[in-house]
């Protein structure tokens, strides 16, 4: 029997399931009934590791009944074979461990913790449905968010099926690479925000080196190419999906290398928002190598060139956010209702207090801050609350980090937060998932100065703790004789 709420949608080809645990196949025949082995033909199999996509709208955004704060499905390009790897072909170089983590979970991980993305839709070689299932499961959201498909016998039929799973729910849809660990939300930020402008925009790099055509297959060099004007395609790239699904209906899927040169045979202009040399692609061992040293670099927040070592254990943050009084809104403070009129003036629910939270959490795991995420010029976050704003920000820290302590303070002159502390410790904890007695609030006033103590607003300042998961802090050194 499906698991409560994991009922089997019936399809052509493919359904999906509610997944309780690791992960439960869901044949496409119309009794509905599951089973936990991998499916002996791959190709009439569907997997969503959550809710099913009947109940996705009903559970909205972050399971708390909004879509309008997505702007964008993602499909994560992995069904290739990487031959040019090598190896068992049972464990392709999606699969490898790279710091412990298999590289398309990298990729995944990125783009399911990212404020902007809704679903995310990994394509899988239909013949390792099962081992990338297992892979994928840790990332699971719990939210419907995450789904695996079998892939096709090319990289555009995957991505058509890729685009498929999404269900016809975003306007826009950003493709990354399986094989590329180290994007950043940086570049999928503004990869995305040059497509809702253009329509399409793809991640490169210029041309490094000089650039050497072969005479034949001689091994000798026929000529030297100029590099001026020459772009090393990367991903993410992100396009209208309109625009993607008139390209791949035009063109010729199955020769394409990206989905940024459909696009252009349409005659379509696709912007170029530049990278750097760190978004590796990896394709053999050697590069596999590199990522390593590379993501270990990265997140030891140390640039090219700079000593290499172990991250810090430990990282601070520090956030202050102001808001004005305004006559017809309601008052929220920590993700508790405090009634109102008055409230506080924002493009969202102008929750003080969470935003300063926000920014301390973005803060201490070198993420930006709340601005960066959550424009106050978007008409997707207008009327957000600080909920669904502290939720999503914890989706993108929370993948690496663990909170160590939270210590928050509320300044104005009303209203007095000691009789609602606990309710407040209590919600905050509750969204982050971690025990009360992590999170502190303190209420202090201005003793009348400045535009705080004339009542004009509220103001409030955070530092959030945060501990990195599976690192250790470094040994101490030991004391010489001479301190």
């Amino acid at each position: 029997m499906p698991p409560a709420g994991g009922k089997a949608q019936k399809g052509d080809r493919e359904s999906a399931c509610d997944v309780s645990g690791l992960v439960a196949w869901a044949p496409a025949r119309a009794d509905g009934r599951l089973g936990r082995e991998p499916p002996r033909n791959p190709a009439i199999w569907f997997v969503s590791f959550s809710n099913p996509p009947g109940e996705y709208r009903a559970a909205g955004a972050y399971a708390m009944g909004r879509t309008d704060t997505k702007k964008a499905g993602a499909v994560v390009a992995a069904a290739g074979s990487g031959a040019r790897f090598g190896g068992d072909p049972g464990l392709p170089k999606q699969l490898r461990p790279l710091c412990g983590i298999p590289v398309v979970c990298h990729a995944a991980g990125l783009l399911l913790g990212h404020g902007r993305i809704g679903k995310v839709v990994v394509v899988a070689p239909r013949a390792l449905m099962w081992p990338f299932a297992q892979s994928l499961a840790p990332l699971d959201p719990k939210d419907g968010r995450l789904i695996l498909c079998p892939g096709g016998a090319t990289r555009g039929e995957s991505v058509a099926l890729g685009l498929k799973a999404l269900g016809g729910e975003y306007s826009h849809a950003v493709i990354h690479d399986g094989a590329r660990p180290l994007a950043t939300a940086t570049d999928v930020t503004r990869v995305l925000d040059k497509a809702l402008e253009q329509g399409a925009a793809i991640l490169a790099r210029r041309l490094p080196d000089t650039l050497k055509k072969e005479a034949g297959e001689s091994g000798t060099v026929a000529e030297t190419l100029p590099r001026e004007g020459l772009w090393l395609a990367q991903t993410p790239q992100a396009f209208s999906v309109a625009l993607l699904e008139e390209a791949m209906g035009k063109g010729d899927p199955s020769g394409a290398t990206d989905e940024a040169s459909l696009v252009e045979a349409t005659g379509a202009k696709v912007a170029i928002v530049p990278g750097d040399g760190w978004n590796l692609k990896i394709t053999d061992r050697e590069d596999l190598a590199m990522a390593e040293a590379l993501l270990g670099a990265r997140d030891g927040a140390r640039g090219p060139g700079r000593a290499r070592g172990p991250a810090p254990s430990l990282s601070v943050g520090q956030g202050w956010d102001f808001h004005r009084f305004a006559p017809d809104r309601e008052l929220y403070l920590g993700c508790v209702h405090f009634g109102g009129p008055p409230g506080l003036a924002g493009h969202s629910d102008a929750d003080v207090l969470t935003h300063a939270l926000i920014d301390a959490i973005l803060g201490a795991a070198c993420l930006g801050d709340i601005g960066q995420h959550f424009p106050d010029g978007s008409e997707a976050f207008r009327g957000a609350s600080g909920r669904e704003l502290l939720t999503l920000a914890w989706g993108m820290a929370g993948k690496d980090h663990a909170i160590e302590n939270l210590d928050l303070t509320l300044i104005g002159e009303s209203p007095r937060i000691a009789p609602r502390r606990l309710e407040i410790r209590e919600a905050l904890a509750a969204i982050l998932g971690i025990p009360v007695s992590r999170v502190n609030l303190k209420g202090k006033t201005t003793e009348g100065m400045g535009f705080l103590g004339r009542g004009e607003g509220l103001a409030a300042s955070a530092v959030a703790l945060l501990s990195r998961k599976g690192r250790k802090r470094p040994p101490r050194r030991p004391r010489g004789p001479f301190g």
